[in-house]
């Protein structure tokens, strides 16, 4: 498969629908690749599905480009590394050095951060030291608590008023792309006839230029939360959990590993260990 390049997914807007997904190692980043996904996008949401956290809030730098790393070294698609919370908001510079490291260190293609005009500023700088930006507005889960939880955004018309206002100020700052989660889908439909750029949605409605998914979710393997705009295309967990509970009834009783999986041979041990006599 022949990685994207930013104007060929911004050629996208209106066009053929952008597949996104998430990947936090190698083996699953191949598979993606394998079978056509667009973007792959190393999403802070690693902190939830891997590593335990009950948000996106503590997932460190390190951390992401921990996972990062491992993406790249397993496809060559189009990847965005996902900025975590402080890498970009406390000042330009701070932003400018941590999407650098994406760049830098893992290899990424762009990265993506959350928020509209009041990260513009981060945005335009970044972009002009040379990196690819996606955005991503609405329900914004590094700011969930300020946004009232993790609740559908721009219901009413002034919410809905900013959230225009934000996806246009990101566009103008620069950014190839936006992620839109948890918006209704003809507000979507409104925000995406009125910028260039590709709109990727999560809950955001079908009228969106792609959309994305966390990989975890749509295989049914995350199950402590599943939020209601999630399609479970498989329900995995169930058959890994019946998967591991044979192997642990086997071993215990002796069965695995059979002759089958054995490396079964006549083999004279004693005249091996003659020389020690």
């Amino acid at each position: 498969m022949k990685k994207l390049t930013i104007p060929e997914i911004i050629k996208r807007k209106s066009g053929e629908k952008l597949t996104v997904l998430t990947a936090y190692d190698a083996s699953m980043a191949r598979l993606l690749e394998s079978l056509g996904i667009d973007i792959i996008l190393v999403g802070d949401s690693l902190g939830n599905v891997l590593l335990g956290y009950e948000s996106t809030v503590p997932v460190t730098m390190d951390e992401m480009l921990h996972h990062a790393k491992a993406v790249r070294r397993g496809t060559s698609a189009f990847v965005v590394g996902d900025m975590p919370f402080l890498s970009y908001q406390i000042s330009v510079e701070d932003a400018v050095r941590n999407a650098g490291r994406f760049f830098k260190e893992a290899g990424c293609d762009a990265v993506k951060v959350e928020g509209g005009t009041e990260i513009c500023d981060a945005v335009r700088a970044i972009v002009g030291a040379g990196m690819a930006v996606m955005g991503h507005i609405g329900l914004t889960p590094q700011t969930a608590a300020n946004l009232g939880g993790y609740r559908v955004q721009g219901k009413e018309a002034a919410s809905a008023r900013k959230l225009l206002a934000d996806a246009k100020a990101l566009e103008t700052a620069g950014a190839f792309a936006i992620v839109m989660e948890c918006i209704p889908d003809q507000l979507a439909k409104l925000i995406t006839e009125r910028v260039s750029i590709p709109t990727i949605g999560i809950g955001a409605g079908v009228h969106c230029d792609g959309q994305v998914l966390v990989t975890h979710d749509l295989l049914g393997i995350f199950e402590k939360f599943v939020p209601s705009f999630v399609k479970r295309y498989a329900t995995l967990a169930p058959q890994i959990r019946d998967a591991i509970a044979s192997y642990r009834d086997e071993v215990r009783a002796g069965t695995y590993p059979d002759e089958k999986h054995s490396f079964t041979m006549q083999l004279d041990v004693g005249a091996l260990f003659s020389e020690e006599k």
